[in-house]
């Protein structure tokens, strides 16, 4: 019988080492800053748990080539959805840089980016030691009717319901902001870094507007 995949849910992920040096370079003054401000949580944590990471980079112009170089990938991969994308204009709504604690018990809890329509990772400092993100099956109906899985599969399954994807620096991941994804819970091991970032699509004649 011939098999088709419908109501897919698309993570890309490419590799761009290119990026990595500058920034880190660009970045460190922000982990600094952070793990300046928490300096007395650290006194009762002793770091434990803690996730360093910065404000807004959107006008920081070290991190211009990045940012124009996502925003177009976002586009292509809203394009290729089947998006009518000349009626959208899309907007960076948030990118920030974040360092796990190096005392260990760094994570992030399940969450989404609500109001959003594409997000992404890019990791600068990683290992195969370290933290990574875990991603949830998305469809309700799917969760709630799963079957118990079998115990040896070789790779993601349509009834995949977690998708543990293990990044290297350089490694870039774009996917739908409806996607619930965690991060797990690092052993401090090696050094993990990474820019976050969400995109949304507004129409252009509310753009041109604002």
């Amino acid at each position: 019988m011939d098999k088709k995949n419908y109501f897919t849910t698309p993570i890309w992920a490419e590799e761009r080492p290119d990026f990595i040096k500058s920034l880190n370079k660009a970045s460190d003054k922000y982990i600094k800053d952070s793990k300046k401000k928490h300096r007395k949580l650290f006194k009762t944590t002793n770091d434990y748990g803690q996730l360093h990471y910065s404000g807004s980079l959107a006008n920081d112009n070290n991190f211009l080539d990045f940012r124009n170089y996502i925003g177009a990938k976002s586009w292509e991969f809203l394009d290729d959805h089947g998006y009518d994308m000349d009626q959208y204009q899309t907007i960076l709504s948030h990118m920030w840089v974040q360092e796990f604690s190096q005392n260990g018990g760094g994570h992030q809890s399940t969450q989404v980016s609500p109001n959003q329509h594409v997000s992404g990772f890019y990791f600068l400092k990683c290992s195969d030691k370290t933290s990574f993100p875990i991603f949830h099956e998305p469809r309700t109906g799917a969760k709630a009717t799963k079957l118990k899985m079998k115990t040896k599969l070789n790779g993601p399954v349509s009834g995949t319901g977690l998708l543990h994807f293990k990044p290297v620096p350089g490694t870039l991941i774009i996917f739908p902001s409806y996607l619930e994804y965690e991060f797990a819970i690092d052993a401090a091991i090696e050094p993990f870094r990474f820019i976050q970032w969400n995109i949304q699509s507004v129409p252009k004649e509310i753009a041109k507007d604002a």
